[in-house]
């Protein structure tokens, strides 16, 4: 699998410690807690008239707990925060870091009754032991913040945990066995963790993997192995079957995480709202793998999986490149296929 070059992979992880240290709230605690507004769908108003009924809104899932501490590790312009904390994985059994971010609009009154759509955004390289799209260098967060306001895409709560389980091998984002069970933290631990401390929607319209290079592969891997529970991916630069060396001697469990076999199967079921998936490729003009991608969306991009590529001219395999893309197109097309945040009446 191509990833990326292990010394663009260590740049980004400099330039993100160098991001924590220029926050001037670095290690504080933070809280992503919020008041829930009092409902008055069904009260009178003001003059004593019965209030209009509200149309049917996707049902919002309010903290589960048990209640996360987090801390600051980076600011934003805007005040936000990106917190951080560390999860002990209760399906996975693997412990580790997770940083989340939630825009202004998460903590608007008008937003206190709603849930939000949860972005899961995975790096490349090996991702531990930090997930790069933390710092405020690559400006994931600040750009969501101002698509937001050009209507470009949804006010996302951003998810960023640890890919792998250390910096030696790729797990492809699997249950590989024998080894931590990454694919469950991924798909199991972290959103369930996201809906014990975060108000979020019940529905797989509200829920979304972004990633680079080998968190593509494995948001794109766990969107089509779980299409009851995740409706889109932006995947970036990403190979599409998997090639952990940790696989030999489980070819039948490879295979089972094979992108190529799960849209296959997904593709030859009915073409119905509740198996639609939407897979945004994104490819920079400058790096191998167009091709690769164009096959897999004339062979696989079929009935339910529906799919997307934005070509990034000048684009390279970097997560710079990869934000530009976004912006240019692919942010906006999941948006319009997911659940936005409903404001009290």
């Amino acid at each position: 699998m191509k990833r990326l070059p292990r010394i663009l992979a260590v740049t980004l992880a400099l330039s993100t410690a160098a991001a924590l240290v220029s926050g001037c709230s670095e290690g504080a605690p933070v809280s992503f807690d919020t008041p829930r507004s009092t409902a008055t769908a069904d009260k009178p108003t003001a003059s004593g008239a019965p209030r209009t009924p509200r149309a049917k809104v996707p049902e919002t899932v309010f903290p589960t707990g048990p209640k996360a501490s987090f801390t600051t590790a980076n600011t934003l312009e805007d005040g936000t925060k990106i917190g951080v904390t560390t999860l002990e994985g209760a399906k996975s059994g693997f412990t580790g870091k997770v940083w989340v971010w939630a825009p202004k609009q998460y903590f608007d009154p008008k937003y206190a009754d709603s849930g939000f759509p949860v972005l899961v955004a995975l790096p490349g390289g090996n991702g531990y032991p930090v997930n790069y799209w933390m710092g405020t260098d690559l400006k994931l967060q600040s750009s969501i913040t101002t698509w937001a306001q050009e209507g470009k895409s949804l006010p996302f709560i951003v998810v960023m945990p640890v890919l792998n389980p250390d910096d030696t091998y790729y797990y492809d984002g699997s249950d590989i066995p024998g080894q931590p069970k990454m694919g469950t933290w991924l798909a199991e631990d972290v959103p369930d963790f996201v809906r014990a401390n975060f108000r979020t929607f019940k529905s797989r319209d509200g829920w979304a993997f972004m990633g680079s290079s080998s968190g593509a592969f494995a948001g794109l891997k766990a969107v089509l192995q779980r299409p009851d529970r995740f409706k889109a991916v932006i995947a970036s630069g990403p190979d599409t079957v998997p090639d952990s060396p940790l696989w030999a001697g489980h070819e039948a469990e490879r295979q089972a995480n094979n992108p190529e076999k799960l849209a296959k199967a997904l593709g030859a079921k009915p073409d119905t709202k509740e198996n639609q998936v939407y897979l945004a490729f994104q490819i920079g003009s400058e790096e191998s793998g167009g091709p690769r991608l164009k096959s897999f969306i004339k062979n696989y991009g079929k009935g339910p999986v529906k799919t997307r590529l934005q070509v990034i001219q000048g684009g390279e395999h970097n997560a710079r490149s990869y934000i530009r893309g976004m912006g240019d197109g692919s942010m906006e097309w999941i948006s319009r296929h997911m659940q936005a945040p409903i404001p009290s009446p």
